[in-house]
C-alpha cells in the first residue's frame, strides 16, 4: 500500500521534489550541468549567475508563513549563491508571528498567507515613516487535504463534509455523506481524527475562506488565523499537522502539497460539482488562482480568489502568500538588500523554482505590477 501511496502521489504532485532542510533544487530545477564556477569550485545555477545584487549588503532578517517554507528556502539558497557577502535568514514561523515582527521593526519583510487587515495597515505605519505596508503576492499553491486511514488508498471528499468533519459533526470514516462520495470505497468503522494548526495561520484562515464560500450552510465561523471550531487536534506548523498526519491512523489534516509530498502523505480529490473531482496539484491550483483579481487599492496587491469555481481541473483550495513590505519608509540598511532579492523572487527564474517545488506561480499580468511595485521601493 506504501508503494501505492508513493504512485498516486508522484502523479498528482507533478515533480514536487521541495523536502523541508534537503534543499536539492536549484532555481531553474535543472541538473546544473549550465552552472557557473564560485569561488570555492561549487557549481552555482544559471538562474543564480542572473541574480542582479546591485545594493545589497550585510544581513537581511524576514518572518512569517510556513506556507513558503520551502519556496523560501530555495529561494535564498540561490540568492546567497549569487550574491556573495549577503545573508538572509527567513525564520519559518507563521503568518501571524510574521506580521507582528514586521510591525515591531523586526524584520525586512514578512510573509503571510494572507493580506494584512485594516488594523495591521494602520500599525505598520508607525514603522514604515512615509508609507505603509503592502501586499506582494509571491507564492501559489493547493491546500492539500491529506489524510491517513489503512486500507484506503484514494478518497473524494466536498466542501460540505470537509465542513462537518472539521467541525466535529462527522466523527466516523464509514459515516453515510463520506460513503456517498466513494462509491466503491471500502472504508472503516474508524474514529476520524482531524488536526488543525496550534498558532495563528494565513493556512487555517484561507481554508477557512474557502469552506465559507463553498459550504456556508455548514462552515458558520469567521475566516480567521486562529483555528475557530471545537474538537480536534492541534499541531505547530504546517510541517507538525503534516507529520501527526503520517503518523496517526484515521487522520486527516491540512498542509501545503510540498508538506505531503515530503512525507509521502495521500491527498484528498476535491468535488467541485464539476465534471470530476480535482487533485491537489500545482497545475490544478494555477487554474484556479489565473482567475484571481486585484482587490488591493494603490500600491498593495492584495489579491480576490474564487473559492467556489466549478472551472474544469480548478483545484478551488488555494492561497497566496504574500511578502509584506514598505511602500515607502524601509529602513536605508535593508532597503537595497529587500528589492534585490525580491526582485530574483518575483523573477523569471525565481517563479520558476515554484513550480518545480510543488507551488503555482503568480500570474504573469500580476506579477508584472509586483515587479514595477519593488522596483518603486523606497
Amino acid at each position: 500500500m506504501k508503494l501505492q501511496r508513493k504512485n498516486r502521489l508522484r502523479a498528482t504532485a507533478l515533480g514536487a521534489l521541495a523536502v523541508s532542510g534537503a534543499l536539492v533544487l536549484t532555481a531553474c530545477g535543472s541538473d546544473n550541468n549550465t552552472g557557473t564556477e564560485t569561488e570555492g569550485g561549487s557549481k552555482t545555477s544559471a538562474a543564480a549567475s542572473n541574480i542582479k545584487c546591485d545594493g545589497a549588503e550585510g544581513q537581511l532578517r524576514a518572518s512569517g508563513s510556513s506556507a513558503q517554507k520551502n519556496a523560501m528556502d530555495l529561494w535564498v539558497k540561490n540568492y546567497m549563491a549569487a550574491c556573495s557577502g549577503v545573508e538572509i535568514n527567513y525564520n519559518s514561523s507563521s503568518s501571524g508571528e510574521g506580521i507582528v515582527a514586521f510591525n515591531q521593526g523586526t524584520v525586512g519583510f514578512a510573509g503571510s498567507d494572507s493580506a494584512l487587515k485594516p488594523e495591521e495597515v494602520a500599525d505598520s505605519k508607525k514603522i514604515c515613516k512615509t508609507g505603509q505596508g503592502i501586499n506582494l503576492p509571491m507564492v501559489g499553491g493547493p491546500i492539500a487535504i491529506g489524510f491517513h486511514v489503512e486500507g484506503v488508498d484514494s478518497l473524494t471528499l466536498d466542501a460540505s463534509t470537509l465542513a462537518k468533519i472539521f467541525d466535529s459533526k462527522i466523527k466516523n470514516w464509514n459515516d453515510p455523506a463520506i460513503a456517498k462520495l466513494n462509491e466503491g470505497v471500502k472504508l472503516p468503522d474508524k474514529a476520524i481524527q482531524a488536526f488543525h494548526r496550534s498558532e495563528d495561520s494565513g493556512t487555517t484562515q484561507n481554508l477557512g475562506k474557502y469552506l465559507n464560500a463553498a459550504a456556508p450552510a455548514d462552515w458558520k465561523y469567521e475566516a480567521e488565523k486562529k483555528w475557530p471550531a471545537p474538537g480536534g487536534q492541534a499541531a505547530s506548523g504546517s510541517s507538525g499537522v503534516a507529520s501527526q498526519v503520517k503518523a496517526v491512523d484515521g487522520s486527516i489534516g491540512y498542509f501545503e502539497l510540498s508538506y505531503a509530498s515530503s512525507q509521502d502523505i495521500t491527498t484528498v480529490d476535491i468535488n467541485t460539482g464539476g465534471a470530476a473531482p480535482v487533485k491537489a496539484t500545482s497545475e490544478n491550483a494555477s487554474k484556479a488562482i489565473a482567475a484571481a483579481k486585484v482587490k488591493g487599492t494603490g500600491k498593495d496587491l492584495a489579491l480576490d480568489l474564487d473559492y467556489t469555481t466549478k472551472a474544469e481541473g480548478a483545484y478551488p483550495i488555494v492561497l497566496v502568500t504574500y511578502e509584506v513590505v514598505c511602500d515607502a519608509g524601509n529602513k536605508a540598511e535593508t532597503l537595497g538588500t529587500v528589492k534585490s532579492f525580491l526582485t530574483y523572487t518575483a523573477s523569471d527564474e525565481g517563479q520558476k523554482v515554484l513550480t518545480d517545488a510543488g507551488y503555482a506561480p503568480i500570474p504573469a499580468e500580476i506579477n508584472a505590477k509586483v515587479r514595477e511595485t519593488i522596483s518603486a521601493l523606497s
